[in-house]
């Protein structure tokens, strides 16, 4: 087998490539975030040697409440499938399983680092979640230092590539330094040369700004103005004003929840083109309740592959109330990689996950159900798992080296649909 234990080390990405309908190159990739928000905590990057009992125990730390609630119901009917999939294999897989649920909240409350010592205590091999990169950065350190993998299936902070976790810190999502560029990209394709955004002020704003920039001044724009909020802020107007001082061919809205009181002010009550508006994935929703045709010609971009109407059948199964499908292949793909790890190893220990994350996902023999892959890995076969989100293909630093950004139009309805796909490859 392709055992591979990973250390992480910093390291600068080289370019990136974009093949697509509109065949984009992109190059000069930096990652990290600014001097606008507070770096994250270092960690000893000392994570602890975690032990096996026999079940596969997978925790999750996902938003019910807080500025991305709208992502939870997406994301953990990915993880229920995921384990129901996982179950469906009888006596393959050598483990029992358990899952235990647990809310992420946002930055401004501390529920996610309650639910981490929660899953710690409970024994967790492994946790999904959580969709926010800056939530993330408030409790990664207690699973590095417990042993227990974390996966994100919506973490796209730049700041993680090289954060010192001991190889304990995974995710799905690529890094924004791929969605910023085709941000950047889309806004400069579409004619606009005079780009505004406001962003909201933490690593994961951050980081999609300065990605979008670099892209936009890179096809000969101009990012006129960057104007951040803080989260908890519910009142947009100076900086709504602020950003139309500079007449932005293009608004990007790097937001959270708070879109739904950044529209009304931008296209509402300022006027603005709802088709000169560009969404991210973090506000990318079919929930909002603005009057119709107030978001009709937006665009947005969304890391991932979409969910064929098949697998949104099968998520809809697990919950038929589902309208959003956002990171919800994302977070099925955590969950079967960490249970093909743990099958490789013969070890449901998080450090045996650890360990043999990156071996199933790159090299071996292409497979892309968790049956199929298992009946390889039990055959003695080293295994290169595909799955509904993309190829996976983990870097030494745990992120994925190519990945599929869909980009997406608002309609008269304010619901979204796909225009293409575009599959970027990030070069190390």
């Amino acid at each position: 087998m392709n055992v591979f234990t990973r250390t992480r080390t910093a390291k600068v990405l080289g370019g990136i490539a974009l093949v697509g309908a509109s065949a984009l190159v992109l190059a000069g990739c930096s990652g990290g975030g600014g001097s606008e928000a507070a770096a994250p905590s270092a960690s000893s990057g000392g994570g602890a040697t975690s032990t096996a009992d026999g079940t596969f125990h997978v925790g999750t730390i996902l938003p019910a409440t807080g500025n991305l609630a709208f992502l939870g119901p997406p994301e953990v009917a990915g993880v229920k499938l995921a384990i129901k999939d996982i179950e469906a294999t009888g006596g393959d897989f050598p483990f029992k399983t358990e899952l235990t649920e647990r809310d992420s909240g946002d930055t401004t409350t501390d529920i996610a680092t309650q639910s981490a010592t929660e899953l710690v205590d409970a024994g967790a091999d492994v946790v999904i979640g959580a969709a926010s990169s800056g939530v993330s950065f408030t409790f990664v350190d207690q699973l590095v230092n417990a042993g227990v993998v974390q996966i994100s299936p919506a973490n796209t902070s730049p700041d993680f590539t090289t954060y010192a976790d001991d190889g304990y810190y995974w995710r799905t999502a690529p890094s924004d330094v791929l969605q910023g560029r085709v941000l950047g990209n889309l806004m400069t394709g579409d004619g606009a040369a005079n780009i505004g955004i406001i962003y909201i002020n933490d690593p994961y704003g951050i980081g999609l700004k300065d990605n979008a920039t670099k892209a936009v001044e890179a096809a000969g724009g101009e990012v006129s103005v960057a104007v951040p909020y803080n989260p908890g802020d519910t009142v947009f107007t100076s900086q709504v004003d602020q950003l139309l001082a500079a007449k932005p061919d293009a608004v990007a809205v790097i937001a959270f929840e708070e879109t739904s009181s950044i529209i009304p002010q931008l296209v509402s009550t300022q006027g603005y083109p709802a088709s000169k508006v560009y969404f991210v994935d973090g506000n990318l929703s079919n929930s909002y309740e603005f009057p119709a045709g107030t978001l009709q010609g937006a665009k947005g971009t969304l890391p991932g592959n979409p969910a064929d109407t098949t697998f949104q059948d099968r998520l809809k199964e697990v919950d038929p109330a589902l309208t959003d499908f956002s990171y919800a292949p994302e977070s099925y793909d955590a969950v079967i990689v960490a249970a093909l790890a743990a099958a490789q190893a013969k070890d449901d220990s998080g450090t045996a996950i650890r360990d043999n994350l990156q071996s199933v996902s790159e090299d071996g023999e292409k497979c892309t159900t968790f049956a199929d892959c298992l009946k390889l890995i039990n055959a003695g076969t080293d295994i290169d798992y595909d799955g509904v989100s993309g190829p996976i293909t983990f870097d030494g630093n745990g992120d994925p080296t190519e990945a599929y950004i869909g980009i997406y139009q608002y309609g008269a309805d304010n619901k979204y649909t796909l225009l293409n796909t575009e599959f970027g490859s990030l070069n190390e």
